[in-house]
């Protein structure tokens, strides 16, 4: 009996340290009372966030890491100043329609760089138009789908979604990631010396709550 408790305990222990290591309201916050249907961790973000396209390498390794069956998805906002809120509208969308596509993760790339490294400027949807054909993608397909009732569809549920935690006050920059719709992690609180890995461990410590 002695020895089923003491393997009980040791694999127990775990679970107690990072209980002991993340705390509710310094290594994360608790912005909502409810939680997403399916597991997910989803990042808000701006094409136009210098931050956000540092981070780019950061979140793919994070992706690439989760647990099988967890869901990264990517929620552009529209409140930088950087832009009107009408084009970053439209990147909203381009976005949705990136997600479309089996070129997803080059296709994003090209906006950021588009905006960081040409420092060149979205006028219209035409500029965001010449981003995608440049990048491979038929003129009329992008066309049709920045019409589609899906990327439409997607493009308003970005939106209410940073509204929701706007008026919460639990967004009030990006990158800004949310678990389950639930918890926002405080990155400025994790260790310094291994921001990385210990992204990943909050992020499968807050998927487990």
């Amino acid at each position: 009996m002695k020895k089923f408790a003491s393997l009980v305990l040791i694999l127990l222990l775990p679970v107690f340290a990072s209980a002991a290591k993340y705390q509710e309201g310094k290594q994360y916050t608790t912005v909502s009372d409810g939680v997403t249907m399916v597991p997910e961790v989803r990042e808000y973000f701006s094409f136009y966030c210098p931050h956000c396209f540092r981070f780019e390498p950061f979140f793919a390794k994070v992706k690439k890491d989760l647990p099988k069956g967890i869901n990264f998805t990517r929620n552009h906002v529209d409140f930088l100043r950087a832009a009107s809120p009408e084009i970053q509208g439209m990147l909203s969308k381009a976005l949705a329609v990136a997600q479309q596509l089996p070129n997803k993760e080059k296709l994003v790339g090209a906006i950021f760089n588009y905006i960081h490294v040409q420092h060149a400027t979205f006028s219209s949807e035409k500029d965001i138009r010449n981003v995608f054909v440049l990048n491979g993608v038929d003129g009329a397909k992008f066309d049709k789908l920045m019409k589609s009732f899906m990327v439409n569809a997607k493009a308003k549920k970005m939106k209410k979604n940073q509204d929701y935690f706007a008026k919460k006050g639990a967004l009030t920059g990006v990158p800004t990631v949310i678990i389950n719709g639930k918890y926002r992690i405080n990155t400025q609180e994790l260790d310094k010396q291994n921001t990385e890995q210990d992204f990943k461990n909050i992020i499968n410590y807050l998927l487990a709550l």
